[in-house]
C-alpha cells in the first residue's frame, strides 16, 4: 500500500503501511473502528502474530472472529462470547421444554380423540385416563 492509502491498523498505529502489511487485507481504511476494537482487546502485536501463524486462506475468518470476540468482550468485559453462548443455550433448553410439552399435549389429544371415536370398554378408558 502507498502511504496515502494506509490500512486502518497503520492509521491507528500512526505508521507507514508497507505493501506486505499483515493488517491491510483484514482491516481496511474505511472501517477504522474494526481495528480499534480488536486492538483494545488483543493489542497490535498479538493480532499480527496470530495472523502470521495462520495460513493465508484462514486469516480473513480469524480477523472476523477476533473482531466479533472483541465486540463481545467490550460489551460484556466479564463473560464476552461465553455470556452470549450461555444465554443461547438457556433459550435452546427452554424451547426444547416447550416442544416436549406440546408433544405431550398432542399425545393426550390424540388419545382423547381415539377414545371418543372408538368408545373403548370402561377398563380401557380408565387405563388411558390414568396415564
Amino acid at each position: 500500500m502507498t502511504s496515502t492509502t494506509r490500512c486502518a491498523a497503520c492509521k491507528y498505529l500512526r505508521r507507514r503501511c508497507s505493501s506486505d502489511c499483515i493488517f491491510s487485507p483484514y482491516f481496511p481504511s474505511h472501517n477504522p473502528q474494526r481495528f480499534a476494537s480488536v486492538h483494545s482487546i488483543y493489542g497490535a502485536s498479538n493480532i499480527g502474530k496470530m495472523l502470521q501463524q495462520l495460513p493465508v486462506n484462514l486469516r480473513a475468518e480469524a480477523a472476523d472472529s477476533l473482531y466479533y470476540e472483541a465486540q463481545c468482550r467490550i460489551q460484556d468485559p466479564v463473560y464476552g462470547c461465553v455470556g452470549i453462548i450461555s444465554i443461547l443455550q438457556q433459550q435452546v433448553n427452554h424451547v426444547q421444554n416447550e416442544i416436549a410439552k406440546a408433544q405431550a399435549e398432542i399425545l393426550v389429544l390424540n388419545a382423547n380423540t381415539t377414545t371418543a371415536q372408538g368408545q373403548p370398554h370402561s377398563d380401557e378408558y380408565h387405563q388411558l385416563a390414568s396415564s
